[in-house]
């Protein structure tokens, strides 16, 4: 006769384990000897490797009994749809394994390849990183909202990044965003400030010549979701308020969807 212990060795299980099989009504809990231990038998050593065997396959412990009272064929059934179970349970966790090579991998978790491709591109043209991050998380949203005019959005994005002036102004803004985290005071008055406005205008100008406005403003048409971005936007720094109000000034109102001031 075995000890709790020598049965949990034997089993190859713990004495902890031993003792939840009990409280769950899977082992049959022995009475106490004379001298207050309970004593096992070899038919609980086969029966605790049997409930470790069927525990260590995925089955639930809340089956396991039942399977050990099974005849041949009601347990080959039930294997059967255990093993559908398993089988599906591997697919999830390959399908995690994909998401988390995918999370290793950057700006592709959540972004189609043409806003990838956009954002790499930044990189290379020496976009401050700081700036491709903001860029990625508002593409996120805006994939999200229109997935299917991605390339063409990214096609009139991979098209600015030509002109001169896209370049510059992604470099001023980047400095803007080192030095005001960096505690830095940028008032309203800095130079660069209104450079990056009188940017943004001169670029909206042309945008408006080329009709490039107009087919913008039909394609986002979902105000709540577009003054949703913009709010984003907002509330990502403090400086894109600062820069709204210049836009302002210069005729220029909206962030995702320039468009001209009331009045101008």
């Amino acid at each position: 006769m075995l000890t709790i212990s020598q049965l949990a060795a034997y089993a190859g299980v713990t004495v902890r384990a031993v003792r939840h099989y009990h409280a769950k009504g899977l082992l049959p809990e022995p009475e106490r000897d004379h001298s207050g231990y309970r004593r096992y038998d070899a038919k609980a050593v086969v029966e605790l490797i049997k409930i470790r065997t069927l525990a260590e396959a995925g089955v639930p412990l809340a089956r396991v009994q039942g399977l050990l009272a099974a005849d041949e064929e009601e347990f080959a059934q039930a294997v059967a749809e255990i093993d559908v179970r398993l089988r599906r349970e591997i697919r999830e966790r390959q399908d995690h394994r994909r998401q988390i090579a995918e999370l290793a991998a950057g700006d592709s978790l959540s972004l189609p390849d043409e806003v990838v491709d956009y954002l790499d591109r930044m990189r290379a043209k020496g976009v401050p990183e700081a700036l491709v991050d903001g860029e990625r998380d508002g593409w996120i949203l805006m994939a999200a909202r229109w997935p299917e005019k991605m390339p063409e959005f990214m096609a009139d994005k991979q098209a600015q990044l030509e002109d001169p002036r896209t370049i510059r102004l992604y470099q001023l803004i980047g400095q803007l965003l080192d030095d005001a985290d960096g505690g830095g005071d940028i008032g309203v008055d800095d130079e660069r400030l209104n450079e990056v406005a009188d940017l943004i205008a001169e670029l909206a100008e042309r945008a408006a010549a080329q009709g490039d406005l107009d087919r913008q403003n039909e394609e986002m048409n979902d105000e709540s979701y577009v003054a949703l971005v913009d709010a984003f936007a907002s509330e990502s720094h403090p400086l894109v308020e600062r820069l709204q109000e210049l836009m302002e000034a210069r005729g220029w109102s909206g962030w995702s969807r320039m468009e001209r001031a009331e009045g101008r």
